[in-house]
């Protein structure tokens, strides 16, 4: 007559388990969904691409920046001064001119004339060519050292500022330049040296 009761109770007790071990597998699902999607691989993927979105990397101009003043406005700094110094030192073009118009003189004067006229055939135009020939390498160092002082990016981003050193040797092409086109400027007119004049010889 006892069994009857404990039965049902084993029943009933078996039946609330099973109905709790649902419960928690439906509430330990739900919890474990929002984990799966934050997992390690997903995270991952996340970081790369706020990596990839970085515009840092895209939008720094350093590595180019740099090399492109150095190089380009560095190497017209440098020409403008060596241009400069030939212009006032001479140059051997200047020097081959002069003897070609100096062979001309000759040739022109071989038959006869003037004492002047051979100085201002022979020497004269010698004298001038060269001065001509150093005028137009001081003009070309005024104007090579003026671009590079006129345009600092030289072909890089404007943001970049011309290395010192650039605009000093820029500066300086330009203050030969200037003396060169002066001083030739004073050669061809006479300023410096006169022609040698054709004296007349005095009786006694």
């Amino acid at each position: 007559m006892n069994t009857t009761p404990s039965r049902t109770t084993s029943t009933d007790e078996t039946a609330a388990a099973e109905v709790a071990a649902t419960k928690d597998a439906t509430a330990e699902d739900g919890a474990g969904a929002p984990a799966a999607a934050t997992g390690p691989d997903e995270a991952a993927d996340a970081t790369g691409t706020a990596e990839a979105a970085d515009p840092d990397e895209d939008l720094d101009p350093a590595p180019h920046a740099e090399a492109r003043p150095g190089v380009g406005a560095g190497a017209a700094a440098v020409v403008s001064t060596a241009l400069g110094v030939v212009a006032l030192t001479g140059a051997w073009t200047g020097r081959v001119a002069a003897e070609r118009e100096t062979l001309i003189g000759q040739i022109k004067t071989s038959g006869g004339g003037s004492a002047a006229q051979q100085i201002s055939e022979i020497y004269g135009d010698a004298w001038h060519t060269t001065a001509l020939v150093n005028g137009l390498f001081a003009l070309l160092a005024l104007l090579v050292g003026a671009v590079v002082l006129a345009r600092p990016s030289f072909g890089a981003p404007a943001a970049v500022p011309q290395p010192t050193w650039v605009r000093a040797v820029a500066l300086a092409g330009v203050a030969l330049g200037v003396l060169g086109v002066l001083i030739s400027a004073g050669m061809y007119a006479d300023l410096f040296l006169s022609l040698p004049s054709a004296g007349t010889p005095n009786g006694g």
